[in-house]
C-alpha cells in the first residue's frame, strides 16, 4: 500500500498456495464507496471503488500467466485511487487491443494445466473475454479504461478508482461511440501516442484536432464536456497574432532580446507544444518578420536586440 507521494504505507507477502491467498490479497484491498452524481438527478450514485470481479480478474490472470522460470513475485500495489497489478513474462497474446476487439480465447497458454484448473475452479475464463469486460466495466463506471504496460518481459495492469472527468466521461458513455474509440480517445485524454489507424479513424470522425503526437479532444467534444479552456490553450492563434504581438512589444519598448521575446510568446502557445517546438515556433516566426524586412536584429547572435525597421 502507497500513500498519495508514492511512499510506502504498509505490506503483506503471501505465499503458496498462491490459489488460496487470493481471497486474502482482496481482504487487503480498501474498496471504499465511489459517489457521483448522474446526469438528471439530484441523487447520488454509489458504487464500490473497484469493480470485484476486476480484481478478481486481475490477481487471477497474474497467477495463470506468471512465467515461473523468471523465479519472480506478482504484486498487487494499492495506492489512493488506483489498484496497480505486475507479473513477469511477456504478453502472450501480443496485444492488448486485439484482444479487446477481437474477444476471442487465446490459442496457446504458458501455463495451460494451471490454466485448465483454474477454469475448473471458476477462478479465469479460459474461453476469452476477461479482459475485455475490464474495459467494459471501466467504461459503465465513467473511470478511466485500464491501462497496461507489456514492456521488458513484464505485464502491468494499473485499474483507476475514480473519474477523472465527469462531463467527458458521461458525453463518451452516453455517445454511440464504438468501445474502440473510446479507448482511443482515452489515449488522448493519457496523453499516450495513437495508433496511425486511430489517429485516421478519430481525425474522420472530427474527435481530434493537433498534430501527432499532441492531439486534444476536438471543439464539438470540448464544448460538450466543459473542457472550453483547456480546447483553447491546445488550440493555436493565427500565426498573425503572434507577429502583431511581436511588432506592438517592439514599438513599446523600442527593443527586445530574444528571451524578451520567449517571454512575450511562451504561454500563449499552444500547451501540447514542448519547450523546443516552442523554440523553434519563435524562431520561425522572427524569421518570418525579418524575411518581410519589418524587423532586423541590431545586436549579436549571442546578444540580439531585434527592432523595428523604420
Amino acid at each position: 500500500m502507497k500513500d498519495h507521494q508514492g511512499s510506502d504505507r504498509d505490506y503483506a507477502v503471501f505465499g503458496l498456495p498462491l490459489l488460496l491467498s487470493v481471497d486474502k490479497v482482496y481482504a487487503k484491498i480498501r474498496n471504499l464507496k465511489y459517489r457521483y452524481l448522474p446526469e438528471g438527478t439530484l441523487f447520488p450514485e454509489e458504487i464500490d471503488q473497484y469493480e470485484p470481479y476486476a480484481i478478481r480478474e486481475a490477481l487471477n490472470n497474474c497467477i495463470a500467466h506468471q512465467d515461473y522460470t523468471l523465479a519472480g513475485r506478482i504484486n498487487a500495489i494499492e495506492s489512493n485511487e488506483s489498484l496497480t497489478f505486475t507479473n513477469l513474462g511477456s504478453f502472450v497474446p501480443g496485444d492488448v487491443q486485439r484482444v479487446v476487439i477481437e474477444d476471442a480465447p487465446e490459442e496457446y497458454y504458458r501455463n495451460r494445466f494451471l490454466a485448465n484448473a483454474m477454469f475448473n475452479l471458476k477462478m479465469v475464463d479460459t474461453a476469452g473475454g476477461g479482459i475485455r469486460k475490464l474495459f467494459l466495466y471501466q467504461k459503465a463506471r465513467f473511470f478511466p479504461l485500464p491501462d497496461y504496460d507489456i514492456s521488458d518481459r513484464r505485464v502491468q495492469l494499473t485499474l483507476t478508482g475514480k473519474v477523472l472527468n465527469m462531463d467527458y466521461a458521461r458525453s463518451l458513455a452516453t455517445s454511440d461511440l464504438t468501445l474502440i474509440d473510446v479507448m482511443a480517445l482515452d489515449k488522448v485524454q493519457k496523453g499516450q501516442p495513437l495508433s496511425d489507424a486511430e489517429e485516421k479513424r478519430l481525425k474522420e470522425k472530427s474527435l481530434i484536432e493537433g498534430r501527432k503526437p499532441n492531439f486534444y479532444v476536438a471543439k464539438p467534444i470540448a464544448q460538450q464536456t466543459g473542457q472550453k479552456a483547456s480546447y483553447s490553450k491546445n488550440k493555436a492563434f493565427d500565426n498573425q497574432y503572434y507577429l502583431d504581438l511581436v511588432c506592438k512589444a517592439i514599438e513599446e519598448h523600442s527593443s527586445l532580446t530574444r528571451k524578451d521575446i520567449n517571454e512575450l510568446l511562451w504561454n500563449k502557445l499552444p500547451d501540447w507544444m514542448s519547450d523546443q517546438q516552442k523554440e523553434y515556433k519563435i524562431g520561425n516566426l522572427l524569421s518570418e518578420l525579418k524575411r518581410k524586412n519589418i524587423i532586423e536584429n541590431a545586436g549579436t547572435r549571442k546578444n540580439s536586440a531585434w527592432v523595428l525597421l523604420k
